[in-house]
């Protein structure tokens, strides 16, 4: 089977031909396993990789409904970063400030491990870890700085993890429109996300371990994965399923589909990145309340996306909801306004998918060892760092280890249920509308906008 998948985003379009191709065999009948992990995107593969390189007799099996890195692996905008979706005084609130430290620092260090990675199994990725800047252009956007620095100073956390920058040091880095400062991390790639994915599946192949493409699963039981003409017995089932979560049947609330959407420019010149700067290949934000994301590729593109995209009633994923003419033409506009310079520069590529989101936005890692069952997920859109430590944390615990990992907060956390329907639809939307309503105020104010405390209910922050 050749690239079938080139539309699903720049990242696949861009692929190389021995990472795009793909003959592995779908499933059918009986299989037994030693462990069975459902979803070959980051969290199935990375838990596979190192059960497989700290006990390679295992016989470990992957499942995916598509092909390896279909999901948000392989669509996301190429961050591989130390965030977690819950803030570190949250994270603190439900556990102490000392292992909220060490939540950070375990993340902190999976941005090297996955560089580290690469280099063993030899993956060009593009990786560069040029750090992210979160830029400050506006009176609210500076308040909101403020109080995360102020959060990071008590917990420790600068100047080596998070420094602010004044106006002109932020622009010698990046020079968008109305900065007023940044606050800058060093503790972020950007990378090319499908080429991280594919080449991970690879990697998990040549280490032993078996990956079933175009094999959906119906449902996740004790010992079992039950799907679409087989069954795979397992003493330990890992459900790695992210966005795609509700689509089991045992699993409708367990996790909300939220859509997030990226575009891509044409390469641009070397002269028009000369005005724009990210010589690093820094990535990019700023302080507005629906989030956008950016960085400069290799190829010397710019990848720019956000959230914003309705909720869909159900928890429903289909393939139209990809693609929202309306949020890209808002982000193509975000993206003129941040840099006039793009504003001829053509947009090849638009593409998105959905993103897993918890109830309270905690990210957890856990393994029951009553029913065999273990997940890694709920990343709210930050999981291409943080899927590498969940899929260490899984592997140790899989095969009984205690580790620093397996006491973390976040391991065996166990977030609530979404609402039934309509409150969760209502819920979500509403706290969408509530973001994007307190950017447009605050953009013409420069004040604090009162409808974001509606959203905070669904933020976890």
């Amino acid at each position: 089977m050749t690239n079938g998948y080139r539309d699903l985003s720049l990242w696949w379009d861009s692929l190389p031909d021995e990472l795009g191709y793909s003959d592995r065999p779908a499933l059918s009948g009986q299989l037994t396993a030693d462990v069975a992990i459902v979803g070959a995107g980051y969290s199935g593969l990375w838990t596979a990789y190192y059960l497989l390189k700290q006990q390679p007799d295992l016989k470990v099996v992957v499942l995916d409904a598509h092909v390896a890195g279909f999901g948000a692996s392989g669509r996301n905008g190429g961050w591989c970063s130390a965030l977690f979706p819950a803030s570190i005084d949250a994270v603190a609130a439900r556990s102490s400030r000392e292992q909220a430290v060490a939540l950070h620092e375990h993340l902190v260090d999976a941005v090297d491990e996955v560089d580290h990675v690469l280099h063993t199994e030899d993956i060009d990725a593009d990786f560069a870890k040029g750090g992210t800047l979160t830029l400050i252009r506006s009176q609210a956007q500076a308040d909101r700085a403020a109080e995360e620095l102020a959060t990071a100073e008590d917990f420790g956390l600068t100047p080596h993890h998070t420094r602010p920058l004044d106006a002109t040091q932020a622009l010698s880095h990046l020079r968008a429109t109305d900065v007023q400062g940044a606050l800058f991390t060093p503790d972020c790639a950007a990378i090319h996300p499908a080429k991280l994915v594919r080449g991970l599946a690879l990697a998990v192949e040549r280490l032993g371990g078996i990956i079933y493409e175009l094999s959906p699963v119906l449902d996740i039981k004790p010992g079992a994965v039950e799907g679409e003409g087989f069954t795979v017995r397992a003493p330990i089932v890992v459900r790695a399923t992210e966005g795609y979560t509700p689509s089991l049947r045992s699993f409708k609330r367990q996790l909300t589909p939220v859509y997030s959407l990226v575009t891509a420019t044409e390469p641009i010149p070397d002269a028009m990145w000369d005005e724009i700067g990210l010589k690093e290949r820094e990535t990019f934000s700023d302080y507005r309340r629906l989030i956008i994301y950016g960085q400069r590729t290799a190829d010397n593109r710019m990848v720019f996306g956000g959230r914003g995209a309705p909720y869909h009633f159900g928890s429903r994923i289909a393939p139209e909801f990809d693609r929202d003419n309306a949020i890209f033409a808002e982000l193509e506009r975000s993206l003129v306004e941040l840099f006039p310079v793009l504003q001829r520069t053509k947009i090849t590529h638009r593409w998105g998918g959905p993103l897993g989101v918890p109830r309270d936005w905690f990210a957890s890692v856990s393994l029951d060892p009553t029913t065999g069952l273990g997940t890694t997920g709920g990343y709210v859109g930050d999981g291409v760092g943080v899927s590498n430590l969940g899929g260490r944390t899984l592997a140790d615990l899989v095969l009984s280890r205690s580790t620093p990992r397996t006491q973390l907060p976040w391991v065996n956390h166990t977030s609530p249920q979404w609402e039934p329907e309509p409150l969760r639809w209502i819920g979500v939307n509403a706290g969408l509308v509530a973001m994007s309503t307190s950017d447009s105020i605050e953009a013409r104010t420069g004040k604090q906008a009162w409808p974001a405390r509606l959203a905070s209910r669904f933020t976890g922050h």
